[in-house]
């Protein structure tokens, strides 16, 4: 049975950067990252496979955020710099297997419960 858990968000201002984690238990091949706000769907963050690969971005996030995970394949990060107030949402840890490098929510098999960011601006 796979568990995700996010920790690492908050309340910060618009140009300020944050690291969020995911703790990741049992296997998995893929893990990404959504984001939501309320009323809107789900939106792919970022990506990446364990094997390796180049990950993938949403372009709204391209070069600002980073995705990397440790050698252990327990947990999963996401360096977020340059934050803008359009960051604000719950963010997801989510995770696959045998997707690939998917931005497709549906994909996901596992889900975290979110954790918030906001951004003032």
């Amino acid at each position: 049975q796979v568990q995700l858990v996010e920790s690492g968000g908050g309340f910060v201002q618009a140009g300020a950067s944050l690291r969020l984690s995911c703790v990741v238990s049992g296997r998995t091949e893929t893990v990404g990252w959504f984001r939501q706000t309320p009323g809107e769907e789900r939106e792919f963050v970022a990506a990446m496979t364990w094997i390796g690969g180049r990950p993938l971005y949403a372009d709204s996030v391209k070069g600002r955020f980073t995705i990397s995970g440790n050698s252990l394949r327990n947990t999963v990060f996401l360096q977020m710099i340059s934050l803008k107030p359009e960051d604000t949402a719950l963010y997801y840890c989510a995770a696959g297997l045998g997707i690939g490098s998917s931005k497709r929510s549906p994909d996901y098999n596992y889900w975290g419960p979110g954790t918030q960011v906001t951004v003032a601006s």
